[in-house]
């Protein structure tokens, strides 16, 4: 299968342009617009040529900033991500308690973060479930490069509190925290999102507390120093 390089960059002869500031105001604008767009009707369903509409600009204008409709979400996905919160932006009191419980109190927080903004979390699960692959894989390589979330640094913050193990490497870490979290979050987040796509049963604060609980047990389980265990 071939990449999206070509897609996901600007076109070669503006690549070396320095941005102009109505060009870059412009784009700003179209990403928001998309952002919107994308997390409403998701990705395969979105038109440019709807963004282009709603903008009231040439569906052209677009494809000459983005090269493409990948290329557009790529761009929308970004900005979202970057919106997040990072894991070391939790409270002092609940850093003060430990590695896992920043993690707690992060993954206790999805219902309210989403009330606060439920776009650019729409927009993310999109880029992590609902793409082609080739574009998926540009995702990848963007989180890698980025670390968005500010994983290493929590990771040595767990490190330095010795909360975590010292016989497995500290990429390794990280990349099991990255995946695992990100599938653990966006099940919270599509039951949030979208509860017919849950059986609710029973106390359902219970049920997501229960849930955070054991899930939080395990990755002790697996990365957690000794005394964690």
């Amino acid at each position: 299968m071939s990449g999206i390089g070509s897609n996901v960059t600007a076109p070669p002869h503006y690549r070396n342009m320095p941005p102009r500031p109505r060009s870059e105001n412009k784009r700003s604008r179209i990403v928001d617009a998309a952002m919107r767009h994308f997390a409403e009707h998701g990705y395969h369903a979105s038109r440019v040529g709807d963004i282009a509409d709603e903008l009231g600009i040439a569906k052209g204008s677009i494809f000459q900033h983005f090269g493409s409709k990948d290329g557009l979400f790529f761009e929308a996905y970004k900005k979202a991500v970057r919106s997040f919160p990072r894991y070391l932006d939790a409270p002092a009191d609940v850093q003060a308690k430990g590695f896992f419980e920043v993690l707690r109190y992060w993954l206790a927080s999805t219902e309210h973060l989403i009330g606060e903004d439920w776009i650019p979390y729409r927009v993310s699960l999109l880029g992590n479930y609902g793409t082609d692959l080739a574009l998926k894989r540009e995702i990848n390589r963007f989180l890698l490069a980025e670390d968005p979330y500010g994983t290493v640094a929590f990771v040595k913050f767990g490190q330095q509190r010795k909360e975590l193990r010292a016989d497995m490497d500290q990429e390794m870490i990280v990349s099991f925290l990255d995946w695992t979290m990100e599938r653990f979050q966006d099940a919270l987040l599509t039951e949030e999102l979208d509860p017919g796509l849950f059986r609710r049963q029973g106390n359902v604060v219970e049920k997501k507390e229960a849930r955070i609980t054991q899930f939080i047990d395990v990755l002790k389980r697996a990365i957690g120093a000794e005394k964690q265990k």
